[in-house]
C-alpha cells in the first residue's frame, strides 16, 4: 500500500493515459455532483415550508368572521358575525386542558406621534400571551403583563422597525407615545421572524383598546396554541369542535364557510409534511439514480481498462509477477481515480449550493444545502463502489494464463 515505486507506477500511468482517466473519473464527480445539488435543492424547499411556519406558532389555531353567505336559523345571508369577549372567554375555559396559550385580538390602524415624527400603524390590542402566538422576543424592556390588563395600562410594546421610523436614537424604553391622542409609555420592543411587515405593529393592553373605542367589547381575531400532546387527528377535530360551537352560537349554517372561520395549523401541517414526504421521496429516488449512474460508469471503464491492459498483465505474470499484486495495482488506481474524482464532485456541488444561495427564494427554494453527514456516506459509497469496479475484472484478468493474455488483442 506504501510502495513508493508502485505509487510512481500508478500516476504514471493515469498521466499516460489521461483521456481514459477523464473518462472514469468524470462519472464518478458528476454522480456526486448532481446527488448533492438535488439533495441540496430538496432541503431547500424544506427550509422555504419550515420557513412559511415559522412567523407564528406551529400548533396555532386562528378563529375570525366574516360575512355570511348562507341564510339560516330564520336570518338573512349577508350578515356580519362579531366576536365578543365572552366568545374568548367561553373557548379558553370549557377545556383548558387542550389549550397551551390564547390571546384575543382587537386591531386597528391608528395614528401615532413621537415628536415630529408620525405614522400610520396597525395597533393590536392582546394579552401577554400574544409573545408565545406570534413567535416574538423581547429585544428590550418587557412584553405586555395581566396587571396591565386589569388597571387597562396605556402602556405599548413596540416592533423594531416602530422604533426605527419613530424613535432616531436611544433606548424608547420610558418614553410616550401619542396614540391617536392617548399618550402610551413604551415598556418593550419586540422582534419578529414575520419580517418588516410584522414588526411594524404595535401592541397595547386588549382592555385598553376597547375602552378607547368607547367600551367595545369586540374581537377581531382569537387565536389559541393547542397542547402539543394532541395527536393531529386530535387537534383537528378539536378545530372543528370549536368552529361548530361557534357557528351554533352565532346562528350560522353548518355549511356557510365564510361566517365563521377556523384555520388550524394541524390540517396545514399535516398536508404540508405530506408535500414534503413525497418531496423527499423523489429527490432521493433522482439522487440515488444518479450514484447508481456513477457506480455503473466506473464499473465499465474499469472492465475496458483492464481489458486494455490485459497484454501488460500476461508481462508481469510472465516474469513472477503474482496474482495479488496485479489485482492490488489495478485496485489502487481505481481508488486513486474514484476518490480525487469524487472529492472534485464534492467540492463544485456544494460550491454550487453556496453560489445559488438565496437567489431561488421566489421559487420556494431558500438556503439550499446538504449535511456533511450524507455527504460523507455518498462519497464512501461510491469509492467502496470503485474499489468493487477495479476487484471484480482485476481478479479475472490475474486468473487468466500469461500465454493467452499475451496472445490478447
Amino acid at each position: 500500500m506504501f510502495d513508493l515505486d508502485r505509487w510512481r507506477e500508478i500516476f504514471e500511468s493515469i498521466r499516460s493515459n489521461i483521456l481514459r482517466t477523464v473518462l472514469s473519473g468524470f462519472t464518478v464527480a458528476l454522480g456526486l455532483y448532481i446527488f448533492i445539488v438535488l439533495f441540496g435543492i430538496g432541503t431547500g424547499l424544506q427550509n422555504a415550508f419550515t420557513k412559511g411556519f415559522a412567523r407564528d406558532a406551529t400548533n396555532l389555531i386562528t378563529i375570525f368572521t366574516r360575512k355570511t353567505t348562507i341564510a339560516y336559523g330564520g336570518l338573512q345571508s349577508d350578515r356580519q358575525i362579531i366576536l365578543k369577549n365572552d366568545d374568548y372567554e367561553k373557548i379558553t375555559t370549557e377545556q383548558p386542558e387542550r389549550l397551551e396559550s390564547a390571546t384575543p385580538r382587537y386591531s386597528a390602524n391608528m395614528t401615532v406621534k413621537y415628536g415630529k415624527e408620525s405614522g400610520n400603524y396597525q395597533i393590536s390590542g392582546a394579552n401577554p400571551d400574544e409573545i408565545i402566538i406570534e413567535n416574538r422576543k423581547v429585544t428590550e424592556g418587557r412584553y405586555l403583563n395581566p396587571l396591565d390588563l386589569n388597571r387597562k395600562q396605556n402602556v405599548a410594546v413596540i416592533g423594531r422597525m416602530v422604533q426605527r421610523d419613530l424613535i432616531k436614537n436611544g433606548s424608547p424604553i420610558g418614553k410616550d407615545l401619542d396614540i391617536n391622542g392617548s399618550i402610551f409609555k413604551i415598556v418593550g420592543v419586540f422582534s419578529d421572524d414575520g419580517g418588516d411587515f410584522d414588526e411594524r405593529m404595535i401592541t397595547i393592553p386588549i382592555t385598553t383598546l376597547q375602552q378607547l373605542k368607547k367600551g367595545s367589547d369586540t374581537v377581531s381575531t382569537i387565536f389559541l396554541t393547542y397542547n402539543t400532546n394532541l395527536t393531529p387527528d386530535q387537534a383537528i377535530k378539536y378545530g372543528e369542535q370549536l368552529e361548530k360551537e361557534l357557528k351554533a352560537k352565532h346562528k350560522v349554517s353548518p355549511d356557510d364557510e365564510n361566517g365563521v372561520v377556523v384555520r388550524n395549523n394541524a390540517k396545514n401541517m399535516g398536508q404540508t409534511f405530506q408535500f414534503l414526504f413525497i418531496i423527499t421521496l423523489i429527490v432521493g429516488f433522482i439522487g440515488m439514480g444518479t450514484l447508481l449512474a456513477g457506480i455503473i460508469g466506473i464499473s465499465n471503464i474499469m472492465v475496458y481498462i483492464v481489458k486494455e491492459r490485459t497484454q501488460e498483465i500476461g508481462v508481469r505474470k510472465a516474469i513472477g509477477a503474482k496474482p495479488s499484486s496485479i489485482v492490488s495495482l489495478i485496485m489502487q488506481e481505481s481508488i486513486v481515480i474514484t476518490v480525487i474524482s469524487g472529492l472534485i464532485g464534492v467540492g463544485l456541488g456544494i460550491l454550487t449550493l453556496h453560489l445559488i444561495g438565496d437567489s431561488l427564494e421566489k421559487y420556494f427554494i431558500v438556503d439550499p444545502s446538504v449535511g456533511w453527514g450524507l455527504v460523507i456516506v455518498a462519497f464512501i459509497s461510491l469509492v467502496i463502489s470503485g474499489l468493487i469496479a477495479g476487484f471484480v475484472p482485476a481478479y479475472r484478468a490475474s486468473r487468466i494464463k500469461p500465454i493467452e493474455a499475451l496472445r490478447s488483442e
